[in-house]
């Protein structure tokens, strides 16, 4: 895990800013919770293990930022991090999912980065290690009988033979290292698994017993195979082979789930959908999956393949619109593990207009990296992005409001023609204001505009309000 220490609640929000336009009280709650970590892990053993984390609810319109808050602080703390849907939880998690397999979900996600990061640490090693395989099958070495079984005169022989091999073997390791032999075919020896045994059933694989999963695992015994390959490939192979070899799964494994109890962040999107209001579906209890939640929000022990993993400091942030009901509605008990609640706000023309523009790899950024690599040069002007956000900011308030996805949408009909003409078209392009107009005034005209929301039948806000 990165390092917070050095990281102030006001440098976390300074980072989230690089990518986030606006969302400063959702952005101060996070940044807060997560300086509440360090300070927690600086405590005494006794009261830190009292400590709660400070759960956060999240309410506002799709396309604000929620999602886009928590991944980016998970990758900024180097936390790991997962999103789940409520509605794809039941209460007993014959549809959709059980609710424990997020806690699952993590424990991967934690391992992946763990494993990601040992990676690192015997990069070199590993790729040393395979240039040696690859050595052994570009020149055997040669046989050597028991120093015992020779005379004198035979034992020098050997000992010259041994030093040619030697010689021969430091020039082709010269030539690997400056990549020379890389289409040489060569035979090398690599562990395969067995296939996996098809197993038909009405529950998902992550719902299966931890057990089961270790016993299907030991059934499929490795086996070795040999293959034809070239020096590029077999590079690769056996650097995999290696690096495997090198690393400590147990400790890995470890690593893994302390990071996850102690660092673990569960983002849970459409929370609003499990609470009162309107119905999500006949065969979903709402209540019923508020309650299987609830045990793992206040702290409980989670069977996982890897082994028992603690909940309790799990930091579990919540999201959702809430359009039609509100955090109150959801049950009491769990409303209380969720103390931090903050609004997010719907987006202005002006916001639209620095999302385009400011934060870091932005979405004209983008475009014009994407472009670049037919050979085209794509300048926006001011006026342009201008009218690009007052055009996304106005559909989003005749249609519906999906916040800044609208924005892909606009960009992706401005620059239409553009990207279909790349490959034997011009050059060069200016995205003014005019030049956004024009296009989008075309898709007007057309059924185009669909990707907008101005289907036939839709109806608009203000002609609702009417009626």
């Amino acid at each position: 895990m990165k390092q917070i220490e050095h990281l102030t609640p006001r440098q976390i929000v300074a980072e989230l800013d690089k990518y986030i336009i606006g969302q400063d009280d959702a952005k101060r709650a996070v940044a807060i919770a997560i300086r509440n970590r360090w300070r927690r892990l600086n405590l005494d053993a006794e009261i830190a293990e009292e400590v709660a984390p400070k759960n956060i609810i999240m309410a506002g319109p799709t396309g604000v930022g929620k999602t886009e808050i928590a991944r980016r602080l998970a990758a900024l703390v180097g936390a790991p991090f997962v999103k789940v849907e409520a509605t794809k939880f039941t209460e007993v998690g014959y549809v959709g999912r059980d609710v424990e397999s997020m806690i699952r979900d993590l424990v991967e996600r934690a391992i992946q980065m763990v494993h990601s990061e040992q990676a690192q640490v015997f990069e070199e090693q590993a790729a040393q290690a395979a240039i040696e395989r690859i050595l052994d099958s570009l020149l055997p070495k040669p046989f050597s009988p028991p120093s015992s079984t020779i005379d004198t005169q035979q034992a020098e022989s050997v000992q010259q033979a041994q030093e040619r091999y030697e010689r021969t073997r430091s020039k082709l390791r010269e030539q690997l290292a400056a990549e020379g032999l890389e289409d040489r075919q060569i035979e090398i020896t690599v562990e395969e698994k067995s296939a996996s045994i098809p197993i038909f059933s009405n529950v998902g694989m992550d719902q299966m017993e931890p057990e089961m999963q270790n016993f299907l695992e030991k059934m499929m015994p490795s086996k070795s195979a040999r293959r034809k390959v070239t020096v590029a490939q077999a590079r690769q192979t056996l650097h995999h082979h290696e690096l495997e070899k090198l690393i400590d799964r147990e400790k890995m494994i470890e690593t893994a789930i302390e990071r996850t109890e102690q660092a673990g962040i569960v983002f849970l999107d459409e929370i609003d959908k499990v609470c009162g209001g309107e119905s999500v579906g006949p065969d979903v209890s709402r209540e019923g999956v508020q309650r299987d939640l609830l045990p793992m929000v206040e702290g409980s022990a989670i069977n996982t393949r890897h082994g028992m993993v603690r909940t309790d400091h799990i930091l579990f942030i919540a999201a959702g619109a809430f359009s039609r009901n509100k955090p109150a509605d959801l049950m009491p008990e769990l409303q209380g593990r969720f103390p931090i609640r903050v609004k997010l706000k719907d987006l202005d023309q002006e916001q639209f207009r620095r999302i385009l523009t400011e934060p870091k790899n932005s979405l004209t950024c983008q475009q014009q990296a994407l472009l670049a690599t037919e050979g085209i040069k794509i300048k926006f002007t001011d006026d342009g992005i201008v009218a690009m956000a007052k055009k996304a900011f106005e559909i989003n308030d005749a249609q519906q409001n999906i916040g800044a996805r609208r924005l892909y949408a606009v960009m992706e009909k401005v620059l239409e023609q553009i990207s279909f003409d790349a490959p034997d078209g011009e050059k060069k392009y200016i995205i003014n204001q005019e030049y956004v107009n024009e296009h989008l005034s075309r898709s007007t005209d057309d059924e185009d505009l669909n990707i907008f929301g101005f289907a036939a039948g839709v109806v608009r806000k203000d002609e609702q309000s009417d009626k």
